[in-house]
């Protein structure tokens, strides 16, 4: 009894299976290669380097692969993000973030919080800051956010007073009150610890002063100690902050040995989070 399907029906039928299989093959190959690729995450040097580095050790140790890559300024590391050539950063906290938003459109959302990054006040001349001398040259960050942070510094050193409301919007133009007549310098904040042979006082984060060999303790004056608005956060752009790598490499970060690798490194000067 013949079945009523020709020899032509069934090979019509096996190769249609066979581009179904090979098309559902090439479909996982694929997929299998966007799982393979590293997750790129941005991040400046120093500490912030070091410790990201460790925990893309502990990933890679875990079946996944981080790859660092670390700028030398504050600006390229969001435009790299935008452009897609990294798929997340780590360095800046939420002032600074909500700023480039809005300054330059970006389409970020911040996915997780890590540590508190204080900023001081350090010199190489003085030892105090009672013994600041008059019309000297000092220097803070030229970024609106953080130079308003290292005025709000020399404020609450007693050395000049800024206009009321300021705040965290504060530049050199706030100052209402300069009675030792302080020449401010504006300095890109990687570069503030290379000044501090030039000025007698100055801006510095604590993460560039470790990168340039300086001593932490030696500050006169700091903030940021615990206050979760300078938490440097990891930021993705908004259209892949749910990208499983980073959120799998977020939780790698904010473990308990990352956790006790900085404070056993790092002391009091860079202090999680989580």
């Amino acid at each position: 009894m013949k079945s009523g399907i020709g020899i032509d029906d069934r090979n019509r039928r096996s190769l249609l299976a066979m581009a179904a299989a090979s098309a559902l093959f090439a479909l996982g190959f694929a997929r299998a290669g966007e799982a393979a690729e590293p997750l790129k995450v941005g991040t400046s040097g120093g500490p912030i380097a070091d410790i990201i580095q460790f925990a893309a050790a502990r990933a890679k140790e875990q079946g996944l692969d981080v790859r660092v890559v670390e700028f030398s300024d504050w600006v390229t590391p969001n435009e790299a993000l935008q452009s897609g050539d990294i798929d997340a950063n780590l360095f800046q906290h939420t002032p600074f973030l909500n700023n480039a938003i809005a300054t330059r459109s970006y389409t970020f959302t911040a996915i997780a919080p890590t540590y508190v990054l204080p900023v001081g006040l350090y010199s190489k001349k003085i030892s105090k800051l009672s013994e600041v001398h008059p019309g000297t040259r000092v220097a803070v960050a030229n970024d609106p956010v953080n130079e308003a942070r290292g005025l709000l510094l020399f404020e609450k050193a007693g050395l000049i007073k800024l206009r009321e409301g300021a705040g965290e919007k504060a530049n050199i133009r706030d100052i209402v009150e300069n009675p030792k007549n302080l020449k401010f310098l504006e300095i890109e904040a990687p570069q503030l610890p290379r000044v501090l042979d030039d000025v007698e006082l100055a801006q510095v984060s604590i993460n560039y002063l470790i990168a340039s060999g300086g001593d932490p303790e030696s500050l006169l004056i700091a903030d940021g100690f615990g206050d979760p608005r300078y938490a440097l956060q990891f930021v993705a752009r908004t259209d892949r902050k749910d990208d499983p790598r980073l959120l799998r490499f977020v939780s790698i970060y904010r473990s308990p040995d990352v956790k006790d690798y900085i404070t056993k490194k790092y002391g009091r000067f860079i202090v999680p989070v989580w």
